[in-house]
């Protein structure tokens, strides 16, 4: 087999995998329905799981789609006639929103900067003042809208208090940010195989508790593919997807586990932290700044200011880049013009010192100043 040519994807998903990771997928044909592939997806629901909570009360339902499906799923399927709070200080809070508004579910918003820490107090106030009762909050838990990491502990005990199930959008912290979905009180979360897992895009999942799960069963269905009940039922009976699964994307996902489970959640974020901070570094010496506080940064996205510079154009500076073996992403900012770097997957802090090499010749080449874009 020839050898794969590697790229350094700097975007926020997919990210880059191993050649183990991608050779995973060569296997012999089989047929999804075969006891065998059933042993297989059995098994990658309970790490996943694993990573997050016990499997003896909790659950991952799996599904083929990108993270969306997995969100959709949720929230589509979990509301009930009382109402959902969901936060929105990003793009994929907005996202959550739009969802709600399709299927006519009972929603607030309640919105926040996608660049500073949530006021709890004022959520709080929020709920209190609504007049109604909520059942369920739903969050983004990493805004990679600009990087932004909410703090859901401590959303998790207002909800708590208020008796609200919790909701999390986990689809750019799973497999980075160390999660207990019993001690932070989440009642259901999404995410999916090609961010922090390092898998390939194809898989996404819902791990929730196992009761709620089950109070789900006598709900009027919104939906048909992503009803989570019904892929839930199915597959404890039959250890099979109802619907085709993408069969070798889950051959990859299960190498990509195992990785992790290699490295370790704690030694990864630590990998992807040190990777940030060569990062960030390297652009304060390039003259350009990043929109979110250490304090509130996930240390895997960056939204980085645009240079105010005549003859700079980001799908230009993309360009450059994707010719060097190097992607990088646009940014989602309606009030700023940011580009975002992503240091996630498989790559290292000589990835990243490579990239702002590059980024340092691209910005001389515009013209920047060399007071600001020095060697």
């Amino acid at each position: 087999m020839k050898d794969i040519k590697r790229m350094i994807l700097l975007n926020p998903g997919p990210a880059t995998t191993t050649n183990s990771v991608k050779l995973a997928q060569v296997v012999p044909d089989i047929c999804p329905r075969e006891p065998e592939f059933g042993q297989l997806m059995e098994n990658i629901s309970t790490e996943l799981t694993r990573f997050v909570a016990n499997p003896g009360h909790y659950t991952t339902v799996l599904f083929g789609g990108s993270g969306t499906a997995a969100v959709e799923s949720m929230i589509s399927s979990i509301a009930d006639h009382n109402k959902m709070v969901i936060i929105n200080n990003g793009a994929y809070g907005k996202r959550m929103c739009e969802i709600a508004k399709t299927y006519g579910l009972n929603y607030s918003e309640f919105t926040s900067s996608p660049c500073d820490a949530i006021d709890l107090d004022a959520l709080e106030r929020f709920i209190k003042a609504s007049g109604q009762t909520f059942s369920h909050l739903a969050v983004v838990h990493h805004e990679t809208t600009t990087g932004l990491l909410n703090d859901i502990r401590a959303i998790g005990e207002l909800c708590k208090r208020y008796r609200i199930d919790m909701i999390v959008d986990a689809m750019s912290s799973f497999a980075a940010i160390p999660i207990d979905m019993e001690k932070i009180n989440i009642s259901f979360l999404a995410s999916s195989s090609n961010k922090n897992l390092q898998g390939m895009a194809g898989v996404s999942f819902v791990i929730a508790e196992k009761n709620k799960l089950e109070r789900l069963k006598h709900r009027k269905a919104r939906n048909y593919y992503l009803n989570l009940y019904a892929q839930y039922r199915f597959f404890s009976m039959n250890r099979q997807f109802r619907f085709t699964p993408p069969v070798q994307t889950l051959y990859a996902l299960s190498q990509a586990i195992e990785e992790l489970k290699q490295e370790g959640i704690n030694n990864r974020y630590k990998r992807y932290a040190k990777c940030w901070k060569t990062l960030v570094a390297g652009i304060a010496r390039l003259g350009l700044t990043y929109v979110v506080p250490e304090s509130c940064h996930s240390k895997l996205v960056t939204a980085i200011v645009e240079p105010d510079h005549a003859q700079y154009n980001f799908q230009e500076m993309h360009d450059y880049f994707y010719a060097r073996g190097i992607t990088i992403y646009p940014g989602k900012l309606d009030q700023l013009n940011t580009f975002r770097i992503a240091n996630i997957g498989d790559i290292t802090c000589k990835d990243i010192e490579r990239f702002l090499e590059l980024l340092g010749s691209y910005l001389r080449g515009i013209g920047e100043s060399q007071r600001k874009v020095g060697s």
